[in-house]
């Protein structure tokens, strides 16, 4: 069984390595794609997450404890700084007036007239 598992985890870190670019790579055509900031933050912060996160899950599949520590902290990091500086970003937008542009959007402040 050992033998087995030794001959599918640089697959599995191959896999995880693919799915992790794929993510980034979608996210970033999100980031250009999106009309406003508030939706290109959405596809920033979800991409960040999930692509380093899975990026981070292709280290540690090596079964190295240190490496495991790291990407364990790696990952709390991301887990705690991810949403916080996302709702930093979109107060910020949020302060300076910038409109929604998304198809019907709902503004239910009553702040910023979101007809673009």
């Amino acid at each position: 069984m050992a033998g087995l598992f030794s001959t599918v985890v640089p697959y599995l870190a191959d896999a995880l390595v693919i799915l992790g670019v794929f993510v980034m790579t979608v996210g970033v055509y999100g980031a250009i794609r999106m009309p406003d900031p508030y939706t290109k933050l959405h596809a920033m912060s979800k991409t960040v997450f999930l692509g380093v996160i899975s990026l981070c899950l292709s280290s540690a599949v090596t079964g190295d404890p240190q490496v495991i520590f790291r990407v364990a902290l790696i990952t709390a990091f991301l887990i705690v700084t991810t949403p916080i500086s996302a709702f930093v970003i979109a107060r910020a937008a949020y302060l300076r007036e910038e409109p929604m542009q998304s198809p019907d959007p709902v503004d239910e402040s009553g702040k910023l007239d979101t007809r673009g």
